[in-house]
């Protein structure tokens, strides 16, 4: 089996594993997620706006104590880049049919919540196959400190993410039942 082929049946066992996941409740997952960014009080945020069912990170980005940014594609295979967001922003249809503030600054992330498909303990993710966050995250880290947050269900976690040289490692990952800080994570 190729990697990609590896990438694709995970994508689909882990979309399945969500689904049911997001059924039985989002438990104690968004006020763990806030007492996890508390020290990040006063830092550029960049949350997402959840499609299906990801994991709900709205809460924890609306009690954020800072600039609070959501990503916007700008273009296939470009970085994301981050427009500034509040709870009752006006919001239009962007790039992959995700919603994004209509108005508002671009801001530079030093914190960013990440959604996924799947997660390991080693810090590593399977997202939708684009590589907008891995793009997004090394371009940040080359610009200085960055802490990547990943946010999931438990029932995300597998234990091995099939991976590539230019996956980008999260340095925590936030469940409904756990903080994981992988090995050298924040």
């Amino acid at each position: 089996m190729t990697l990609a082929e590896a990438k694709a049946a995970l994508r689909r066992a882990a979309q399945a594993a969500r689904r049911a996941a997001h059924a039985a409740g989002q438990g104690e997952a968004a006020a763990r997620l806030a007492a996890v960014l508390a020290p990040f009080a006063g830092q550029v945020l960049a949350g997402y706006l959840p499609m299906r069912t990801e994991a709900d990170p709205l809460p924890a980005m609306a009690a954020h104590r800072g600039p609070v940014a959501v990503p916007v594609v700008v273009a296939p295979g470009a970085p994301l880049a981050f427009r500034a967001w509040a709870p009752d922003a006006p919001l239009v249809p962007g790039g992959f049919g995700v919603m994004v503030p209509a108005t508002g600054a671009w801001l530079t992330p030093r914190v960013l919540i990440v959604p996924l498909l799947a997660f390991d303990r080693q810090g590593f993710r399977l997202g939708y196959g684009g590589g907008f966050y891995d793009r997004t995250l090394a371009a940040l880290r080359a610009a200085g400190p960055v802490t990547a947050i990943g946010f999931a269900f438990a029932a995300q976690e597998v234990p091995s993410v099939p991976r590539e040289a230019t996956d980008a490692r999260l340095d925590m990952i936030v469940t409904d039942r756990a903080v994981i800080v992988p090995d050298g994570g924040v």
